[in-house]
């Protein structure tokens, strides 16, 4: 059984927020999924824990390297190994920019605890084999031709972080129909959240 270990299926939590780190932790505990966690980035680098079968779950904002610069690194050093993003609101294009550096997905505070356990599941098995990914990716791909040019200038708009209002000046229309534009965008990309609509087009982007 020992001798397995090292490639059986584990979660790494990396977050320097130490309550964040427990509460992950129970979490996975209850799920039944090997958990190990690290202070930061670097000490987590520095440790060089195995990658065959892991799932990485790090905070994009902590001292010294940080999600985005973390998940360049094992994108180089492992690119099998997914990368899951936890983010702030205002952090959002901070975890785009880890995406398009090889994190495989994003989840925005407060978070869901089904919702992570879902987003970590996928990770692995997309890691195992990425059939499903790529099935993912022409969904999205098939949902965002639904969408009329301007509802795509909107949604880019968003994508990019920027606000109704600022979308709204740049398209020379009223918030309101910014508004129109962006609920009518979400209901075709079949998106909940805000978060969900730019995780899929970003991924659309990578595609």
């Amino acid at each position: 059984m020992a001798s397995n270990e090292a490639s059986d299926p584990i979660v790494y939590i990396i977050d320097d927020d130490e309550s964040a780190r427990d509460s992950l932790e129970f979490l996975l505990d209850v799920a039944e999924i090997r958990v190990r966690s690290f202070v930061s980035a670097d000490a987590f680098l520095k440790s060089a824990p195995p990658l065959s079968g892991a799932c990485v779950v790090t905070d994009v904002r902590m001292p010294g390297t940080s999600g985005v610069e973390l998940a360049e690194q094992l994108k180089k050093r492992d690119d099998r190994v997914p990368v899951i993003v936890i983010t702030g609101h205002a952090d959002v294009p901070l975890a785009i920019q880890a995406m398009k550096a090889g994190a495989a997905d994003f989840i925005e505070k407060p978070f869901d605890d089904e919702a992570l356990l879902a987003a970590i599941r996928k990770a692995m098995s997309a890691s195992a084999g990425d059939a499903q990914a790529q099935k993912e990716r022409r969904e999205i791909l098939e949902r965002l031709a639904l969408l009329s040019a301007r509802e795509r200038e909107v949604v880019d708009g968003l994508v990019d972080g920027k606000a109704n209002k600022m979308i709204a000046f740049d398209l020379d229309i009223s918030p309101r129909t910014v508004e129109v534009y962006r609920a009518n965008a979400m209901m075709k990309m079949q998106a909940k959240t805000l978060s969900d609509l730019v995780r899929m087009v970003t991924i659309a982007r990578l595609a």
